[in-house]
């Protein structure tokens, strides 16, 4: 099994440049009303641009949580790409911090300093330890 991720958007051009700018991501070919960005070193699930009439209408029912090391940095870069910090103040959730953020879409994402989730353990070591 693959886990892709899958946004509806009403400009899928535009998202193409955010997101692929936010995570990384490389355009990949495009079959309307779908963009797929891709990973390029193949470790992260693609992101799939879904072109659809209506507008969104509320809060996201789930989301993305870009975790990184430099918060402020990375909320700088963001914002500079076109998001908008939908939270003052910066949060304190599970002894980390977070901040909510938009795509120009409206879309809701969280940027999270690197220490509130642990890395996954592969695997292999479960089945070891």
């Amino acid at each position: 099994m693959r886990l892709v991720w899958v946004l509806d958007t009403c400009d899928a051009e535009r998202l193409a440049v955010f997101w692929g700018a936010a995570l990384g991501y490389e355009r990949d070919e495009a079959d309307p009303p779908y963009t797929f960005l891709r990973d390029p070193g193949g470790l992260r699930p693609d992101l799939i641009l879904q072109d659809v009439p209506e507008p969104k209408t509320g809060k996201n029912r789930m989301h993305l949580d870009n975790v990184v090391e430099d918060l402020h940095g990375e909320v700088s870069r963001l914002i500079g790409l076109g998001a908008v910090q939908r939270c003052a103040p910066v949060a304190e959730v599970n002894g980390g911090r977070l901040v909510v953020m938009a795509d120009p879409e409206g879309n809701e994402f969280c940027v999270v300093r690197e220490a509130t989730f642990p890395e996954p353990v592969p695997a292999t070591a479960k089945a070891d330890g």
